[in-house]
């Protein structure tokens, strides 16, 4: 007797996450998960023929400020329509919950979104939500530092007194026990600079008992990036944590050409604890107008200004021509304001993309008006420019850099495989018409050659018809943390 699916596709090439060779087999779905793979004949509710496409894990965004974004707008286009499926958010040390104040939330956690959306005390009250309205995609939290400072200190601009230590550790480990991943921090951050290796270490003292993970945008990402790393590794050391460096990189025109010295002192380090790192697949970042990276080394574009909001969609050197002012000056008249920073090298984002360490994310900001095109674009670039046109790598190993290294990495439960037993997050792509099309002049434009994501088994975006309406809730969970090492 034939078994009955929901689903049969047929005959695609099967990359299965894990970075093994591709293989043309059938996938069969039932009941939201992977319920067989090879070669054989079936009787199903739906059966897609998918000759000459290729089947991957649907892609894991390990880096993601969607905080907001998956309440603000749970269809999430930007993401589905590359392919993604599930969304870490909570990075560069903030975070969404646990967050509620009566006051604008301050740099950069205002990044997120206004003082109004900030309505979760505990991240128990955020996860309801999700479970009452859920996105199209998979929630994977991390606990923001500077959130948690924001949320007990009048005065970011210090170090955190013992008993406002104390304060925060009682959120984090509140936030732990209700399924947080971990802890980031954001240290580059003019509201984080202050705190102390006391303050950080104190914190992340919670994660080891949760076998939960320490990120962090580091202390510095320029000059300093060495010392900004052994920083982060001591106190993963200390805390006995994993370490996940966010959007490696060489940033500044004089630190051009170090990505072979950053990657050794990474690898170096690795021999003694567990470390990983995202990146992304652009030579430009993006944040808040920050003074310290104003310069003439390369372009800074601006995406939005608070104080003079006619003004966003220029560069800085523009801007300040007009004005009759130094970049400096026109900078400092511009603040509060976002930049998108032209600040790194080709050579050196192929070489972090290549590392065998490295995840992909986005690093994507929704809230900005003018968004840098990876919001949009980041994964479909590493499978078209990266992988197939500059051949970087293998697809195959550009799908395990998307997929099952990261659900490795951030401990995952049957996510990021194509194996049985598995959740069906799927993503079905043309591996010959698969490219990026948002960029810097157009970010808000849908990928080519992304035809199908299933998440949890059920259809959530196609190609042509965009965000696949039906009669059922929007499939995405919020993924709470498991201690797979108990």
């Amino acid at each position: 007797m034939n078994v009955l699916y929901d689903l049969i596709i047929k005959g695609a090439l099967v990359i299965d996450g894990s970075g093994e060779k591709a293989k043309q087999v059938n996938v069969a779905i039932a009941n939201k998960k992977i319920a067989a793979i090879g070669n054989f004949d079936a009787e199903a509710e739906q059966i897609i023929n998918a000759q000459g496409l290729v089947l991957a894990p649907g892609f894991i965004d390990v880096h993601t400020h969607d905080d907001l974004e998956v309440i603000r707008n749970p269809d999430m286009l930007a993401k589905v329509s590359q392919g993604v499926s599930t969304v870490v958010i909570g990075n560069c040390g903030i975070s969404a919950s646990p967050y509620k104040l009566d006051v604008a939330p301050p740099d950069p956690i205002n990044l997120l979104g206004n003082q109004e959306e900030f309505s979760f005390g505990c991240l128990s009250e955020y996860v309801d939500y999700l479970a009452s309205k859920p996105p199209n995609v998979n929630v994977v939290a991390l606990v923001g530092h500077t959130t948690l400072r924001a949320q007990v200190m009048d005065d970011l601009s210090r170090a955190a007194t013992d008993d406002e230590i104390a304060q925060m550790q009682v959120l984090l480990q509140g936030a732990l026990e209700n399924g947080a991943k971990g802890l980031s921090t954001g240290l580059a951050y003019k509201n984080a600079k202050a705190s102390t290796a006391k303050e950080t270490e104190a914190l992340a003292q919670a994660l080891n008992a949760f076998g939960a993970l320490y990120t962090t945008h580091l202390r510095t990402e320029f000059d300093g990036i060495i010392d900004a790393l052994d920083e982060a590794f001591t106190l993963g050391k200390k805390v006995q944590s994993p370490v996940v460096i966010s959007h490696l990189k060489c940033a500044g025109k004089q630190n051009w050409g170090r990505s072979a010295e950053i990657i050794n002192h990474v690898e170096q380090a690795s021999k003694h604890q567990p470390i990983a790192c995202d990146c992304y697949p652009y030579h430009a970042s993006s944040s808040t107008l920050d003074l310290n990276q104003v310069t003439d080394d390369f372009e800074i574009f601006i995406t939005w200004s608070d104080a003079e909001p006619d003004m966003a969609g220029q560069t800085l050197a523009a801007i300040a021509k007009q004005w009759q002012l130094s970049l400096m000056d026109a900078a400092k008249r511009l603040m509060p304001a976002g930049a998108v920073y032209h600040g790194m090298n080709e050579n050196d984002v192929k070489a972090f993309l290549q590392y065998d360490r490295s995840m992909v994310g986005s690093d994507g900001l929704p809230c900005d008006p003018h968004p840098h095109p990876r919001l949009w674009g980041a994964f479909p670039r590493v499978l078209g420019r990266y992988s197939r046109d500059n051949a970087l790598f293998p697809l195959e190993k550009a799908v395990h850099k998307m997929t099952g290294k990261s659900a490795k990495n951030f401990k995952l439960v049957d996510r990021g495989l194509i194996k049985e037993g598995y959740f069906a997050d799927l993503v079905l792509f043309d591996p010959d018409s698969v490219l990026d099309n948002a960029d810097f002049t157009q970010p808000f434009a849908i990928s080519s050659g992304i035809k199908k994501l299933w998440v949890n088994g059920q259809l959530t975006y196609q190609e042509n018809s965009g965000v696949v309406a039906s009669n059922t809730i929007r499939p995405g969970k919020f993924l709470k943390h498991i201690n797979n090492e108990e």
